[in-house]
């Protein structure tokens, strides 16, 4: 199984960011994972170690192997428009996201399960592949057996206001994906101007 399936504090505390979780283990204990920890005399990091830690931080971020982030850069970069701007907005648009984005699950590899056990609906259709990309108008709910599931709804944590590309209707259980959302309102802490310059080498 290629996917990273390690603990989370360590890839948090090698970028120094709660990406996988709470980040409630970073307070205590926030130094680079090693033997050494902060002892360790580290070497600043050239332009290139700078660009694909940053490919890295998108990828454990979002869940995503390379094969498929490099895929989705291509595909990005084939748009018109920012390709930094518009690899965050397919990124966004994956289906695992939105349902993360809409409160169904507590994290991505939730939302992500959720999809693959086939809970998930778009248009009244079951998806169960994670990396579907959404287009405007698309409808996103649960599969009316797994709404009534006390196991699945009580994970539910509602969907934050300031995600206004998204909208959900809590009496149909329903979400709908609006629009894709400009960079400045993605909330997630990656600079992909540099991930742009990895892969223009």
């Amino acid at each position: 199984m290629a996917r990273y399936t390690g603990p989370k504090t360590r890839i948090c505390r090698i970028f120094g960011e709660p990406i996988l979780g709470n980040g409630k283990y970073l307070t205590k204990n926030s130094l680079p994972p090693g033997q050494h920890g902060a002892a360790r005399k580290r070497k600043q990091l050239g332009e290139y170690a700078l660009q694909l830690r940053e490919k890295q931080k998108a990828k454990y971020t979002y869940g995503v192997l390379e094969r498929q982030f490099k895929k989705l850069f291509y595909e990005a970069s084939r748009q018109k428009g920012v390709t930094g701007e518009t690899l965050m907005k397919l990124l966004e648009a994956r289906l695992d996201n939105t349902v993360y984005r809409l409160g169904l699950a507590p994290s991505r590899p939730a939302a992500r399960q959720l999809v693959s056990h086939k809970h998930i609906t778009v248009n009244g259709h079951i998806v169960n592949i994670p990396s579907y990309q959404l287009k405007p108008g698309d409808i996103i709910g649960l599969k009316p057996k797994s709404a009534s599931n006390s196991a699945i709804t009580s994970n539910f944590r509602g969907k934050n206001p300031k995600f206004t590309w998204l909208d959900w209707n809590e009496k149909e259980m329903k979400g709908t994906f609006l629009a894709y959302p400009e960079r400045d309102m993605i909330p997630e802490n990656i600079k992909e101007q540099l991930i742009v310059e990895l892969y223009s080498k």
